[in-house]
């Protein structure tokens, strides 16, 4: 087993569970645009990505090219605020019984997500998360030039806690991305898991260290 030092977690569909609002609520933004897709080649082609830049990759997939992609953002953050303020979010069965055992092995958490920093402590608020609590920093898609599946989210987790060494991080995710990002950090150990946005079939693409189907799964492996 490798010595893990800090674990980097994404959010939406690994440890929050708000089943997939955020990509119906992409999907309705573009669709209301006038184009015509499918929550699951939102998923495909958007999942784990600034949500912006998932708008633009979502119909970059079927070459459109005419869209103003900024238009269906600004919808996509006032249709998501309305979400979200009527949604019950909540973890999955196992996690926070999973962050106070690797707290209690000394293991470092953090948070990072494709959200903006005001949607993703909106959740944690929702969840009654709390700074040096359940995790010990976040790091948004708004803190850093480059968003997934640049490493520079991981390179922020690891400065805000102190790590030094990349093969002592892991990282786990639901999506294709959360992996690529990893693997570009250099992480010790890559975690695809199948509580979210992509299924095992396509998390097995990006040839992660470990797919599982609960994230509590890690603890027998670090």
């Amino acid at each position: 087993m490798r010595k893990i030092k800090l674990v980097v977690f994404d959010m939406a569909g690994t440890t929050v569970n708000e089943d997939n609002v955020v990509y119906k609520t992409v999907q309705k933004s573009i669709n209301d645009a006038g184009y015509e897709f499918t929550l699951e080649e939102v998923l495909e082609h958007g999942a784990g990505k600034e949500k912006h830049q998932a708008i633009k990759d979502v119909l970059a997939s079927k070459n459109i090219t005419d869209a103003d992609s900024n238009e269906i953002f600004q919808k996509f953050k006032s249709n998501l605020d309305a979400e979200y303020e009527a949604l019950d979010v909540g973890t999955f069965d196992g996690i926070n019984e999973l962050l106070r055992e690797l707290k209690a092995r000394g293991i470092k958490i953090a948070l990072n997500t494709g959200y903006n920093s005001r949607i993703a402590n909106l959740l944690l608020k929702k969840m009654n998360w709390q700074l040096g609590k359940e995790y010990d920093t976040l790091v948004t898609a708004d803190d850093v030039v480059n968003g997934r599946p640049h490493p520079d989210m991981i390179q922020l987790c690891m400065k805000n806690t102190g790590i030094t060494e990349n093969k002592s991080v892991l990282k786990a995710g639901d999506s294709i991305i959360d992996v690529e990002e990893g693997k570009n950090s250099n992480c010790g150990i890559t975690v695809g898991v199948t509580t979210g946005a992509q299924t095992r079939a396509q998390l097995e693409t990006i040839q992660p260290t470990l797919i599982l189907d609960n994230l509590v799964e890690i603890l027998d492996h670090i």
